[in-house]
């Protein structure tokens, strides 16, 4: 899958969980998305993106921070919680 692609679809999940008013909460709802409807390629290519990528990059900041968080889980196989 093209990363642009994932980047994109990555921040649309992001951009729903900018409206919770908690950010831990928000944090946790990105990753339960990744999580729960990602396969895990998808999952293993975006947090490989996050390991190359500029302080700039194409992720928002809400993604970013909720790839680090999660990360272990999100990195796992089958990842469901």
């Amino acid at each position: 899958m093209d990363i642009a692609r994932l980047i994109h679809m990555a921040n649309q999940v992001g951009a729903y969980f900018e409206a919770e008013p908690e950010r831990s909460a928000a944090r946790a709802g990105v990753a339960d998305h990744l999580a729960r409807f990602w396969e895990p390629r998808m999952r293993a290519l975006i947090l490989a993106y996050l390991d190359q990528a500029e302080e700039g990059d194409a992720l928002s900041p809400l993604v970013r921070e909720a790839l680090l968080e999660h990360r272990a889980r999100l990195a796992r196989r089958g990842a469901v919680p």
